[in-house]
């Protein structure tokens, strides 16, 4: 059968979640990413501790959260029940604030940097970063709103560049599209189409509720209106509006 590969990616989480053996070892596979029984340890209590609220919970947090990572810069604050899968392929740079109730998850068992947050990053409530099967990489200085969510899955990877503002409620998706040319079988089965994820270079912004479908690329400098759908490559400086999204005017140009 085509896309057996997805399939078969499907079956073997499930099969992890549900199947046989040890729930303890269930739970180290899916969620701490590890057989080490000193790294559970740390990461159940990281994860009691981010349940505390108030001034204690961050200070316990900036205190034992670093180390649970694959790298951790000075100076990150942890809001009260930040998600974690797979820690130790997330790396985050310095002074970064993650805001309440947001989800890492980083299980690529393929590369030990599946989920990288640059310097100075800002990430709202209730953002969700998946880089299941897939990379994402964030630059510095960038700001995302509340609700967001990335997702980066069958090796299709989204980068997002230095200076981004992503507004709140954008969906950023790459590998999100399934095939379904095939009437005889769920469209589940029929597997996730490939494609090159999502790229947006330095200095772009994307009003609320934006949505980029993967394979598609933002120039530097790009400005897409609220509600968006982007479809297709974007040039810098373009400012973009509508569904899909269409160029209406060039940053820079007389009007």
């Amino acid at each position: 059968m085509e896309n057996d590969a997805d399939k078969q990616a499907f079956d073997k989480t499930h099969a992890t979640v549900t199947g046989g053996g040890s729930a303890y070892r269930r739970y180290q596979d899916v969620v701490v990413g590890t057989s080490s029984l000193s790294k559970t340890l740390y990461y159940e209590w990281c994860m009691w501790v981010g349940a505390l609220p108030g001034a204690l919970g961050l200070l316990m947090r900036k205190q034992f959260w670093p180390q649970m990572f694959g790298s951790c810069g000075k100076g990150v604050t942890f809001g009260a029940h930040v998600v974690v899968r797979h820690p130790h392929r997330i790396h985050i740079g310095s002074n970064v604030v993650i805001s309440e109730a947001c989800v890492l998850d980083a299980r690529n068992k393929g590369t030990d940097r599946a989920l990288v947050l640059g310097e100075e990053l800002m990430i709202a409530n209730g953002v969700i970063l998946s880089a299941k099967g897939g990379t994402i990489v964030i630059g510095a200085r960038s700001g995302l709103g509340a609700q967001t969510i990335i997702q980066s899955t069958h090796a299709c990877p989204v980068s997002i560049g230095n200076d981004v503002i992503i507004g709140p409620r954008c969906y950023l998706v790459g590998g999100g599209n399934y095939h379904i040319d095939r009437l005889d079988m769920p469209m589940w089965q029929q597997g996730i189409q490939a494609d090159s994820g999502v790229q947006i270079d330095n200095d772009v912004w994307l009003g609320a509720n934006v949505t980029v479908v993967g394979g598609n690329s933002i120039g530097h400098g790009s400005v897409i209106a609220a509600a968006s759908v982007v479809t297709k490559n974007v040039e810098p400086l373009s400012v973009c509006v509508g569904t899909p999204a269409r160029v209406v005017k060039k940053r820079g140009e007389s009007a």
